[in-house]
């Protein structure tokens, strides 16, 4: 199962929760063919990923492109599990702000 799933963010270092709930639940959703979609706050967009393995680790890398409250928006990513259910990771926008997120596998 791996990464592929729905996965909501339940926290975030940068922004906190009034925040990266505003307009939906918080989510990274990423499917078997490594692409998908997230959205937290004001800011959305599609995943384009991959497995890379660090040592013993595995991350899941993306880039995304999207939207900031409506202007166009790049950036990039990755994941990394905690267990099963949980992950952690950093999303960054393209010349912009960047941080840290911990999320769990939606039921």
């Amino acid at each position: 199962m791996g990464f592929v799933g729905t996965w909501h963010i339940y926290e975030m270092e940068m922004w906190d929760e009034n925040y990266f709930n505003m307009e939906v639940q918080a989510y990274i959703e990423i499917g078997t063919n490594d692409l998908g979609y997230f959205q937290f706050g004001l800011v959305s967009g599609q995943i384009d990923g991959e497995l890379e393995r660090c040592g013993d680790e595995e991350r899941f890398v993306f880039t995304w492109e999207g939207s900031d409250e409506n202007d166009p928006a790049l950036g990039a990513g990755w994941l990394r599990m905690k267990d099963e259910n949980t992950v952690e990771g950093r999303i960054k926008l393209h010349l912009g702000d960047s941080s840290l997120l911990w999320a769990r596998r939606a039921e």
